[in-house]
């Protein structure tokens, strides 16, 4: 195994399926490595002495030592090495922001572009899955219980961890569906569910239990929880949307991305009528947003027929939120971008349907405390869009069920709960929390960062 110089070798592609093509179709957008391409990939790592890739991860996944073993052709052992701190490779190899995390500081990146690191993870995981011999099996219990709540990323990496450690772990699940916002909140394009009903496999094999259409706080209540189980972990995510206050919000045709996603995502509303979940087929379709969730639901309204679909976002290109790739497809898919931008008011017709967004035209102004340059009023200057649906994608906070129900579970202004940096317990003793219910919305992979910071608080919590 011989490595090429540094910078000798370019950094190996995907091929990606054709944009006129997978804008028709919920088909997985870019492919995956082949083995030999893979190999070619690992073999630029330079296997850095003080890898900054790994402090960067919040998974601490062995980035170097995975990457190595797929340079020897070990790709099973790569995959084992992900895990020991990963339990969810596939879904990280192809939803972080590794451009802003392990490859944004890849030393090789200085000069060059940085290792693959992402599109090597989804390698591994893939090769794993279709070569497997077997899945994992339980260890043995040491006859303490957790309860995890929300089936989530969080929730998932904390069942991972703690049940490799011996612990009973029971996931309550308010959906009828397991995944949390990896299946209702990320398209099948993007993130194809059966990735993520193999690793929830996975985890049933090591003895977690999971219970669908529990609503805790409600079927079950929190009290119950705490006198059931030893430790609880709370990962109820950020289901709840953010609306903008404007006019016309209540129009026939205004979605928040959360109900429009889930709709497509985990009730199969893009094959009505062969299933009962009917969505309306907008022709004109403007989302409200430049994050990753608003790139979603531009181009989950082009799969599911709208001829125009219009991004409205009130900064310039260069401050998009999203990750560059998926600006990149949305664009390539025929997504337009009606920047500087601002919604003003949805106007609708005598029967409460959507016919245009007014949008108040911006400019950007002089730099702020924080260096970046706040949109102000062009005056006098607005736009009128012609749409008959409005996608509102401007955030989403934690849903306030538990919070309400039990008072010394404290919450901040955002709605978050309040936690311990260190091993993420809350304001009551063995109660924890992580990811979004516990930052707002954020990454996956924070989200299983907290998860696994989780463990080891609940872990040390019950070993004392």
């Amino acid at each position: 195994m011989e490595r090429p110089k540094l910078g000798e070798v370019p950094r190996q592609n995907v091929a990606e399926l054709d944009p006129k093509i997978r804008s028709k179709n919920f088909e997985e957008v870019t492919l995956n490595f082949d083995e030999d391409t893979a190999v070619k990939e690992a073999l630029r790592c330079i296997q850095c002495k003080k890898p900054k890739c790994v402090s960067e991860c919040p998974a601490s996944v062995k980035i170097p030592e995975f990457i190595d073993l797929i340079a020897q052709r070990k790709f099973l052992e790569a995959a084992s090495k992900i895990k020991e701190t990963n339990s969810l490779p596939a879904a990280c190899g192809r939803v972080c922001p590794q451009e802003t995390q392990c490859e944004g500081v890849c030393v090789v990146g200085i000069k060059f572009e940085p290792v693959a690191i992402g599109k090597l993870e989804r390698f591994a995981a893939d090769y794993e899955r279709a070569h497997s011999q077997g899945r994992p099996t339980k260890p043995a219990s040491n006859g303490k219980t957790v309860c995890v709540i929300g089936s989530g990323p969080a929730g998932l990496a904390c069942a991972g961890d703690l049940v490799k450690l011996g612990y009973e772990i029971t996931v309550l699940e308010a959906l009828h569906t397991l995944g949390g916002v990896l299946i209702y909140g990320i398209p099948e394009f993007r993130l194809p569910n059966e990735l993520v009903a193999y690793e929830i496999e996975n985890l049933k094999s090591q003895g977690v239990t999971f219970i669908t259409n529990v609503t805790a706080g409600l079927s079950k209540t929190f009290e119950d929880l705490r006198k059931d189980y030893d430790a609880v972990f709370l990962g109820t995510g950020a289901g709840l949307p953010v609306f903008i206050g404007i006019d016309g919000e209540h129009l026939c045709g205004v979605y928040s991305a959360n109900e429009y996603l889930t709709r497509i995502n985990l009730m199969g509303a893009n094959n009505f009528p062969t299933v009962d979940t009917p969505l309306i087929r907008h022709k004109k379709v403007a989302i409200l947003g430049g994050g990753n969730v608003a790139m979603d639901a531009c181009r989950v309204a082009l799969r599911v027929g709208a001829e125009k679909v219009y991004c409205i976002y009130r900064r310039t290109e260069k401050e998009l939120p999203a990750r560059l790739e998926e600006v990149h497809h949305a664009k390539e898919e025929g997504v337009e971008f009606r920047l500087l931008r601002s919604p003003m008011e949805i106007i609708g017709d005598e029967n409460a349907n959507v016919v245009s967004i007014r949008t108040q035209v911006m400019e950007l102004g002089e730099p702020g405390p924080d260096g970046r340059r706040s949109p102000v009023k062009v005056e006098g200057k607005t736009e009128d869009i012609e749409v008959d649906s409005v996608i509102v994608a401007i955030g989403t906070t934690p849903n306030p069920l538990i919070a309400k129900r039990v008072p010394e579970l404290q919450t901040n202004k955002k709605g978050t709960f309040v936690f311990n940096e260190e091993n993420m317990e809350t304001t009551i003793p063995g109660v924890f929390a992580g990811g979004d219910a516990a930052r707002g919305a954020a990454t996956v992979i924070l989200a299983i960062g907290d998860g696994k910071r989780a463990a080891n608080g609940i872990h040390e919590y019950l070993s004392k």
